[in-house]
């Protein structure tokens, strides 16, 4: 019996009825032989964290674009709080610890620069319309590796593309992912960006904590007991449903949806954000332009297979983008450029 087949006979011995066991994953989209150590979702969790497009979640924006100090948030430590409370979660539950982790680790891959600013103005341009956890599964199936892609399993892909909310409903069942763990990392995104964002806003000096809704302050002052309170509700409640389901109390949701509230009209859509939102949004749509009426040069900067698409190639470019990147092509397209004297 090979390590990987010991791991999976754990699983089927120790994990709920209900947790996604490795040995019953439904594949890959292209069939593989699964190797002698991991199991098939320990893989894909490693070919995420391996991806350039993992890499580049640290220079990519989470709330505050360009931010000048050391602590905010970036979408790579984004990535690892959610990963972190999914994995709490996911191991109170006895659920598939890696499965929720490989999601956790991949459900924003396909995020812009300049985070959701980034996404809007994708969403205007693109004919196609945009959402990043369509992108996130898209990088997944197709971009990664030359275009090749990651060859994920299909539990791992279903829990990337139903992992976002946006303004809409956070619990609801129509976009519930087809496994527990898709749906504790769903949840888990949500109290990791609700808490982390207010921290940041609190740092950045564009709310002062006595600005907090006293309502929101019942589940403590500081994020690291807000969200233990919010872990404590999912996994209790989920444990009282025999765990058919991800459960979030209806007390719990009302706090959740308040707090959204106040971050978007606080923080999210406040006139700090927009002012510097503006700029960059200028910036994805000028280098879209640009590269429309140049796309051969695309393939200096992102190898991929030319097609014929113009329009998919450019949003899949500028897509993949960092912050920086964006910035430095910006300069070099549209800004004089010094001369150099020999």
């Amino acid at each position: 019996m090979t390590i990987r087949e010991q791991t999976e006979k754990i699983e089927q011995e120790i994990l709920h009825p209900n947790a996604c066991l490795s040995s019953k994953s439904k594949g890959r989209q292209v069939k593989e032989k699964e190797g002698e150590l991991r199991t098939c979702f320990q893989h894909d969790r490693d070919r995420i964290i391996h991806s350039k497009s993992f890499r580049r979640l640290k220079h990519k924006t989470q709330v505050f674009l360009a931010p000048k100090g050391d602590h905010y948030r970036t979408r790579l430590t984004h990535t690892l709080e959610v990963s972190q409370i999914a994995r709490t979660i996911s191991r109170a539950l006895r659920l598939n610890e890696d499965l929720t982790e490989a999601i956790a680790l991949g459900h924003d891959l396909g995020h812009t620069p300049f985070g959701h600013a980034g996404e809007d103005i994708l969403r205007e341009i693109y004919p196609g319309g945009f959402d990043h956890f369509k992108q996130s599964v898209r990088v997944v199936e197709i971009l990664e590796r030359n275009g090749r892609g990651l060859n994920l399993t299909h539990e791992v892909r279903d829990g990337i593309l139903k992992h976002s909310k946006g303004k809409g409903k956070i619990f609801a069942a129509g976009r519930r992912s087809e496994t527990l763990e898709g749906q504790v990392v769903r949840i888990s995104d949500v109290i990791a960006y609700l808490n982390h964002d207010l921290d940041d806003a609190i740092r950045a000096g564009v709310l002062k904590r006595s600005s907090i809704p006293r309502e929101l302050r019942g589940i403590g002052n500081t994020p690291s007991k807000r969200i233990d309170e919010m872990v404590k509700d999912v996994i209790y409640g989920s444990l009282s449903s025999d765990l058919k389901e991800v459960i979030v109390s209806e007390e719990m949701k009302g706090t959740i949806y308040a707090l959204r509230d106040f971050l978007y009209k606080s923080v999210y859509e406040s006139e700090e954000s927009k002012s510097e939102f503006k700029k960059a949004r200028k910036i994805l749509s000028d280098l879209y332009a640009y590269y429309m009426e140049h796309t051969e040069e695309i393939f200096k900067e992102f190898p991929i297979e030319m097609t014929n698409d113009k329009e998919r190639m450019v949003c899949d470019f500028i897509a993949g983008m960092t912050d920086r990147f964006a910035i430095m092509l910006y300069e070099q397209k549209f800004l004089p450029q010094p001369w150099v004297v020999f």
